[in-house]
């Protein structure tokens, strides 16, 4: 009888909660049927109107590639898709400039520089630029770098002008593994990879300060260079304003930093103005729903990945914000690229910190595939794309980066934390068993590294390492003891990347594809089609892959009680748990300073 009312009484919460679930999803799936009717219901001769200014606000959190789910339409628009935008917007003789609200506080550098690069050529294209900020208030110069190229930056008069230079903070945990008897125990290939330093460290090493204030002063330098033609104030006496900061905004309008002082309504008043008769304003958002798609000319496949690198599939679930680069997905589009006869290249976008070994070279070897079926693969770095992430961009025939990228990183690491003698002050006790090798218990954390398990793991991680430079040396064309010297783990910006030899360009997205242009063997002026692969998925398909489902099933309403009994909706509402592989990371933990 227990049984029973148990039984009873499950059956009820789990209809409830499947309900409940269903409802959401529901709601999710009609919100995205909506909002793709409203886009695509526009007549295609829907334009801006005369004196379009089109709003841009850097304060939003934004990827640098879009999102995958097609849930994720009420995200801001990305970096990549932001650029695109305003690239059609400078011929629309319907838009008349743009008005932007300035971040208050930092962005990462790569981020900063795309937009400034964007500015520049909107500007370019005989559109105003004008800016907001409600104060810069971040000690960062990373959210002033971003707008700096404006016509008219404008500041909150009771606000202020903090940004000073750069700072980088690392919280060091090997004095804190050190009073719970906790051993770090890691390997590294070689000194400045750096990563395991938090583990293992109690502060900077000579090397890993030597790296960190290296690439630091290059993007600061960038900075300081870029603003000074921006402002038209000599670079010395900028450094100095920085270095002198915080200044009130009285003073920042005196030394040229901002043009004008006021709410950022009178800045509306005076876009508006600029624009002239008819002027009005429009979300970016909403002018690119408003653009057909370039139906004619030449593919060109844009493949994007962001976040760190994994075997499989990588975050692709509908729900997702994509901030994943899983290999076997990378691995596929390019290969479904390269295999389209209508795509004339292949242009990579990479944003990441690294991470499987295994999961980068997979990537490489589709890489490598594509070019022996005759199409060029261009690299263009976001705001970093070190360890593995330059790992599965050195077989490229042609890289691209911005000159604040954080990239290189050739190195290896691995290890584990062995709290043996954690457990032992709290009176715990670990004993393993196995049978085979010794090395059975290597990855266990409840215990220390025998002296044949760690020469065994560092031997792994040696080997991981040799074919990483092997791998930089073929794709870069450099001999390996070169590679070697560069190879250390460090991390370069992009301009000292270039010195090296590791990337062949400085420039943005668009750079990225004038250069896919030209390699496919096209004209210049041109005009190409950027397509992505894999085809995004339509809400109705990511509905249907959720739940094992037609299209026309999720269509119709009168049947979605009939999930609550698919095996696929009971498994969609249990945590996954996660394993470790024990795969060797090529990954850094080099932070874009703020």
């Amino acid at each position: 009888m227990k049984q029973f009312w148990i039984t009873f009484f499950g059956s009820i919460f789990g209809v409830v909660v499947g309900s409940v679930l269903t409802v959401v999803l529901a709601a999710f799936l009609i919100a995205g049927m909506l909002f793709s009717a409203a886009a695509g219901s526009r007549p295609e001769a829907s334009t801006p109107g005369h004196g379009a200014v089109l709003e841009l606000d850097l304060r939003a959190e934004r990827l640098d590639s879009p999102s995958r789910s097609p849930f994720a339409f009420a995200e801001p628009l990305s970096v990549v898709d932001m650029v695109r935008t305003l690239e059609r917007a400078e011929t629309d003789p319907d838009v008349a400039g743009i008005f932007i609200r300035a971040n208050e506080f930092g962005l990462s550098p790569g981020m900063a520089e795309e937009v400034r690069n964007a500015i520049a050529d909107f500007r370019a294209a005989g559109k105003f630029v004008i800016t907001h900020a409600q104060g810069f208030e971040g000690t960062s110069v990373t959210a002033y770098f971003a707008v700096a190229g404006s016509d008219e930056i404008w500041l909150q008069d009771t606000a202020n002008f903090t940004p000073a230079g750069l700072a980088s903070e690392v919280l060091f945990l090997g004095g804190m593994f050190e009073q719970f008897n906790a051993e770090p125990q890691f390997e590294q290939f070689h000194e400045f990879k750096n990563a395991a330093n938090v583990y293992t460290q109690t502060g900077f090493t000579d090397e890993h300060r030597e790296a960190t204030l290296s690439y630091m002063n290059s993007i600061f330098d960038t900075a300081i260079a870029d603003i000074s033609r921006d402002r038209d104030i000599l670079p010395d006496a900028l450094r100095g304003l920085f270095e002198t900061a915080p200044h009130s905004a009285e003073e920042a309008l005196d030394r040229g930093l901002v043009d004008r002082l006021g709410h950022v309504i009178e800045a509306r008043e005076a876009a508006l103005a600029r624009a002239g008769s008819g002027g009005h304003f429009l979300p970016i958002p909403e002018y690119r729903a408003m653009l057909t798609p370039r139906s004619n000319g030449p593919a060109i496949a844009l493949i994007e990945g962001q976040g760190a690198i994994v075997t499989g599939s990588g975050d692709q679930g509908p729900f997702s914000n994509g901030a994943g680069i899983g290999s076997d997905s990378m691995s596929d589009a390019i290969l479904e690229a390269a295999n389209d006869t209508s795509v004339r290249a292949i242009l990579v976008r990479v944003d990441s910190p690294g991470g499987s070994a295994i999961a980068s070279d997979q990537v490489w070897n589709a890489i490598e595939r594509a070019q022996e079926a005759g199409k060029p693969v261009i690299i263009s770095m976001a705001s970093m794309a070190a360890s593995g992430g330059y790992y599965l961009a050195a077989p490229a025939d042609y890289i691209l980066a911005h000159a604040t990228t954080l990239t290189g990183s050739i190195g290896v690491l691995g290890g584990k934390v062995a709290l043996e003698g954690t457990f032992e002050m709290v009176g715990l006790q670990s004993e393993s068993v196995y049978v085979g090798g010794e090395y059975a218990t290597a990855y266990s954390g409840q215990q220390s590294w025998t002296e044949t398990q760690r020469d065994a793991f560092r031997a792994q991680m040696a080997d991981t390492y040799e074919d990483f430079t092997q791998r930089v040396a073929d794709g870069r064309d450099l001999p390996l003891e070169r590679v070697l010297e560069i190879a250390r783990g460090r991390v370069w910006t992009g301009a000292q990347a270039l010195d090296l030899g590791l990337v062949d360009e400085i420039g943005g997205f668009r750079d990225a594809v004038d250069v896919a242009r030209e390699l496919a063997g096209l004209a210049p002026e041109s005009n190409v089609r950027l397509v992505r692969f894999p085809r995004e998925q339509t809400p109705f398909e990511a509905f249907s892959a959720l739940f094992g489902m037609s299209a026309e099933t999720a269509e119709t309403a009168a049947r979605m009680n009939a999930l609550l009994e698919l095996p696929e909706v009971r498994a969609a509402i249990e945590a996954r748990s996660q394993l470790g592989s024990g795969q060797a990371q090529l990954r850094s933990t080099a932070q874009p300073p703020n």
